[in-house]
Order: structure tokens, then sequence, then C-alpha cells
């Protein structure tokens, strides 16, 4: 691995803040919240605290005592494993990579594994398959926001790549199984950031290393996942081609079916095929409720998300009466994520359709301020289709 143009323990700050996914804003925040009322009012302001991290992180800057205690506490970890710890070569390869550190996920072997595979690909073994497994399955989660996971994945993707071209033939196709579903997470990532070009180019990637795995089932899921970014597409064709590609790819397990089921009925509606987008809501309900083995892969095959897709077909039908029946069946949880977010919106989208002004309003509320707390871009364009009530004059969509 080659050396670092840091001081170690400027290469260890760096590492562990973009391990948790935080901005130097961020850290400067949590500074604060560690510090006591005197600490904190001798802290700069935000925007100068920002900058003295950076100058922290490239070593052009030492820390002082009452600094380094507050770094401390904002990581949770002691002095020594700041500043001094004998973890420098797993320092050192997260710095260069910029491979996040999970703090506390592996052993200190278990890094020092990773770290000589990186450095020689044909090292990699079963061991290096399950520690970016596991990496990748603790940034499958709702609750952290779509562009820090883009930034997090993007040089975990670019170490599995190389894996798959490099490593020996035992682990080669493991790792480009690895590379579908990571970039098939990034697609999706994108596509909550707002950025439909993203999603799409690495639904394309995620389906082409799909292919390659020669894993039927894995380019089916990838498949029917690209058929879930309908909102990105203009072409409801093509969404339910897709779909029934992707059942005809492999014998899918029920949710599996049952998700493919969902998006094409998701094609249907934008097409505005009544019968059809009903049907294949049905038969995706009929597919949940049977018995059968989850699929490895990553997805929200609940009750939950199904009544929520249903409601969104009824919603691009023009049924807001049905969308609203479904929706208060069970109401999103004001949780910061972006799901949440977004099922607000849709709400909010259902509420003006039906003329509720009030609870249109309401929803469409929260909705915003859950989009700008967990970056929900997707949820936010959302809120920019929900028409005005007539009464609103000149106005045809709520300002954000």
């Amino acid at each position: 691995m080659a050396d670092i143009d840091v001081p170690i323990w400027a290469a260890r700050l760096r590492v562990l803040r973009r391990g948790r996914l935080w901005s130097r804003d961020e850290l400067g925040r949590r500074l604060a919240d560690a510090a006591d009322e005197t600490t904190r009012d001798q802290l700069p302001a935000p925007e100068a605290l920002s900058s003295m991290i950076r100058l922290w992180e490239t070593g052009e800057r030492r820390l002082d005592e009452s600094h380094a205690e507050l770094l401390c506490r904002a990581f949770g970890v002691d002095e020594a494993d700041l500043f001094v710890g004998d973890a420098a070569g797993t320092t050192r390869w997260h710095y260069v990579t910029n491979i996040p550190l999970q703090s506390g996920m592996f052993s200190a072997e278990e890094e020092e594994r990773t770290g000589r595979a990186i450095e020689a690909p044909q090292r990699a073994d079963d061991g290096t398959v399950r520690y970016f497994r596991t990496l990748l399955d603790a940034y499958s989660r709702t609750d952290l926001r779509p562009a820090d996971l883009i930034n997090a994945l993007r040089p975990v993707f670019a170490g599995i790549e190389e894996f798959h071209r490099d490593a020996s033939t035992p682990v080669r196709r493991a790792f480009l199984a690895l590379a579908a579903e990571n970039a098939e997470l990034i697609s999706r990532m994108h596509h909550e950031a707002g950025d439909p070009d993203g999603a799409l180019t690495w639904s394309d990637e995620a389906i082409r290393d799909a292919r390659g795995t020669a894993d039927a089932l894995l380019e089916a899921y990838t498949l029917a996942q690209r058929g879930g970014l309908s909102d990105t597409a203009g072409d409801p064709g093509r969404l339910v081609d897709l779909a029934i590609a992707a059942r005809e790819r492999a014998e899918l397990p029920p949710r599996m079916d049952a998700l493919c089921r969902h998006h094409e009925a998701q094609g249907h509606a934008l097409a505005g095929d009544v019968d059809m987008c009903h049907r294949r809501l049905e038969e995706s309900a009929q597919s949940l409720e049977e018995p059968g083995e989850d699929p490895p892969y990553r997805f929200d095959c609940s009750a939950e998300a199904h009544n929520a897709l249903c409601a969104g077909c009824l919603i691009d039908l023009g049924q807001a009466g049905g969308a609203i029946e479904i929706l208060e069946l069970g109401p999103p949880k004001a949780q910061p994520t972006y799901a949440v977010a977004y099922a607000l919106a849709r709400m909010a989208h259902a509420y003006a359709d039906a003329h509720d002004r009030e609870r249109s309003a309401e929803a469409a509320r929260q909705a915003l301020a859950l989009a700008r707390r967990s970056g929900a871009s997707r949820a936010l364009r959302e809120l920019a289709r929900v028409q005005r009530p007539r009464q609103y004059a000149g106005h045809r969509r709520i300002l954000l």
C-alpha cells in the first residue's frame, strides 16, 4: 500500500469521519454538542470550525488538547485510539482507497487481511468476500442520506470491481455478484437523491454485472429493480417489458415475483391501463401470501411497502380515493428517512387530488421537513407535482 502524505493521526481523523458518513460540517456540529457550555462558547463559528477540521485532516494544523478531547467524545473513542493506536496499516488502506472504516465491525485480523488483499488482489479469499458483503449490508439502511450513501458506496464498488478483475478464479464470480448488488444499491440512492440519469447508469451497470455472473435470479432482481425506477423513465411500456423479462429469467421466490408484478403494475398505471394494473396488483398480493424463502437481496417486501406501491399506482391512475383508503390503513411513521418522506409526499398528492386541502397541506409540511432532513430529493419532486386546490388561483403547485 502506498505511503500517505499526512501524519497518521490526521489520516485516522479523516477515516473515522468518513466511516460515519459525516461531513466536516456535521463533525463540527457534533463537536459543539460534545462541548460544555464554557468550551462551546470558545469554539469558532461553524464555517470556521469546518475549515479547521480540514486543516487537521490534512495535517496542516496540530490539534490542541481541548479540541482533541472533544474529538474523542464526538467519535466515542479513547485518545490513544485516535492519536496513537497500533492500526496504522488499517488507517493507511482505508485512507488511500476511501473505503469506509466501520469501527468495531471487524477484528484487527480481518482488517489486516483485507488490507493485504487490497495491495495484492490475488490474495483475496472467502474472508475478503465476507468483509465486503458485511460492509454492504451495513449500508443498506433507509435512515442514511442517499447522497452520503453514494459517496460511501462508490469506493466500495471500485474495490470490488478490482477484485473481480484480478482476484483468483474461486472468488472472482462472488465479487462480480457483489458488484451487481452494490451497483443496484447505488442506483436506488441516485434515484432517491433526485438524479435520474445516475440512477439509470448505475442500473445498467448492475444488470451487466448480474449477467456476467450467469446467476439468473440475480439478473431477475436487477431487472425488477430497474422497473422500480418508474418516475425516472418516460416509457411505461419499457417498464412493463423489464418486469416481464425479470419473471421470465428464473423461477422466482414469491416475494421477488411480487416485486416484479408490483413494478409491472406501475408501468401499466403510468400507461393508463386500469385493468392490467389492478390485475398485476392482485397477483402481487397473492404472491406475498405464498410460503417460500426470502431471496438474498435487499428490498422491502413488507405489507406496508406493498400498500404504498398500490396507492402510488392508484394515484397515477387518477383514483385518489382508493389511494387515500390504502394510505390511511398504515400512515407512515415520522422517522427521518427518505422512504417515509416519499410516502408522505404521495399522501399529500392523493389528498390534493381528492380536494382535501387541509390534509394535503399537513402531509406536505411533514414530507417537506423529512425530505430536507433526509436528503430525499425524490420526495421533493413528488411534492412539486401536487396540485393546489382550485381556490388558489394563479398558483398551480405547492411552493417548496
